[in-house]
């Protein structure tokens, strides 16, 4: 199926120019759409005498729109919806006191948006200087809005990842199912895993590969060995994401803490072996802040070689009360509106090999250096504690090439969606399917 219809708004590159007369020691912006939560960001202070509005600023916000989004906004506001970014001096916006937020309004302003005309085409809304200074204040903005298209395959687990349901691809109203998950566990009379990945595993960090002991090895009190792997329609392995260090309680407590969290690999397979393509870590916040931490690195193309190397391409935490979103994002506003690769056709990609949905897919390799250069990558929505878990994973089209690239990030996202079980307290009892019992064994 063709992807779906996406639309990013950009803002960035922003500076403040205060008059001669005027300073503060430190400014900050809330920027505001209709409809979706607010965004901070801290502004630099430029020199009064520099006119230039340098684009190497990094990115502030962003907010993302599907079709019926787009659809919803046009028939009940058209040409009138507008983006907003009021400036504030003081403070930093990330909090409030006694029920007043901090710091003091300094000035807004209101920048139209064509969401209509960015479907078809990128549209820079605004850039440049403008005055946004109260009560005759000569205070200067300089920012950047743009619209952009960017189309996404979207999926849809039918259940929960513990579950083993099928993924399903959606495009509007119609869903088409492209793969099957199969979750189980991983023990010491299981060697799959281990002849499969026996020479990638092998030259990878001894500290990755705690959880290939045998279980007399392991504490008692631990989960471990869990494993998805992500079968095409014709019953072939395509990615997999195998718990590889346990998640354990820290010493004196019952919490997987960011001192020793658990990990993942995300595996993809290739010349008849499975071969590491990422490692997920994840671990439990401190308490006051109720909130899973999880970082991602990346494997680069050179992981056959005695010095591995990665590179860390998401990090940040979920609420673990309320979920929220896993997310890869490499944007910047130095990107240009159309990259060469697209040529304004989104829709195409620049190699061989089957789109989801299209049958089996290719052998091809994977290089995160190319595929990985800027622009949304993914998320995948995760559920609060309580609430049934069905992720739904957004890829932009630009990192899929092939079923085994679609495929490798649905196992990313089961393994997500799972971590927010492994780092659940210890004393809490986790559900059946996440039980391992002694004559369950895992199957690829």
């Amino acid at each position: 199926m063709d992807p779906c219809h996406f639309v990013r708004i950009l803002v960035g590159n922003l500076a403040l120019k205060f008059p001669s007369t005027e300073s503060s020691s430190s400014c900050y912006c809330k920027i505001k759409l209709k409809n979706f939560p607010h965004q901070v960001a801290t502004i630099p202070q430029q020199d009064i005498e520099t006119n230039s509005c340098s684009s190497q600023k990094p990115l502030a916000a962003c907010f993302s729109l599907s079709k019926s989004q787009i659809d919803n906004i046009v028939s009940k506001w058209g040409s009138s919806y507008k983006v907003s970014i009021e400036v504030y001096a003081g403070g930093s916006g990330s909090g409030s006191t006694c029920g007043l937020s901090s710091g003091k309004l300094l000035g807004k302003v209101s920048v139209p948006l064509d969401l209509r005309g960015a479907e078809s085409r990128p549209c820079v809304a605004h850039n440049g200087w403008v005055t946004i200074g109260k009560n005759g204040s000569s205070l200067q903005l300089c920012l950047t809005v743009r619209t952009e298209r960017d189309p996404r395959f979207v999926f849809q687990f039918g259940g929960e990842p513990e579950c083993s349901p099928q993924v399903f691809q959606v495009q509007g109203s119609v869903k088409q199912a492209v793969f099957t998950c199969k979750f189980g566990f991983r023990n010491a009379s299981d060697r799959n895993l281990g002849s499969r990945s026996s020479l990638s595993e092998s030259k990878a960090p001894r500290k990755w590969l705690r959880s290939l002991k045998t279980d007399k090895d392991q504490p008692s009190k631990e989960r471990k060995g869990w494993s998805i792997t992500i079968h095409n329609l014709t019953g072939s392995p395509v990615a997999m994401a195998s718990m590889v260090t346990p998640f354990v309680p820290s010493p004196g407590s019952d919490r997987v803490t960011k001192s020793n969290p658990g990990a993942w690999l995300i595996l993809r397979p290739g010349c008849g072996t499975w071969k590491p393509w990422g490692r997920l870590e994840a671990w439990r916040e401190p308490s006051f802040t109720d909130a899973i931490g999880y970082r991602f690195d990346l494997f680069h193309d050179d992981i056959t070689t005695a010095a591995s190397v990665t590179s860390t391409v998401a990090s940040s935490t979920i609420n673990t009360k309320l979920g929220g979103k896993f997310t890869m994002d490499m944007t910047s506003l130095s990107t240009p509106l159309i990259s060469p690769q697209s040529s304004g056709d989104f829709g195409s990609g620049s190699r061989s090999g089957s789109r989801p949905g299209s049958g089996s897919g290719s052998d091809f390799g994977f290089s995160p250096q190319n595929q990985f250069r800027g622009g949304f990558v993914m998320s995948s929505t995760v559920e609060g504690t309580g609430k049934c878990s069905k992720p739904e994973v957004e890829v932009g089209v630009h990192h899929v090439t092939c079923t085994e690239d679609a495929a490798a990030f649905v196992a990313l996202a089961a393994a997500m969606d799972l971590s927010m079980d492994a780092c659940r307290s210890f004393n809490q009892k986790l559900r059946k399917e996440l039980r391992q019992q002694q004559t369950q064994n895992f199957v690829v």
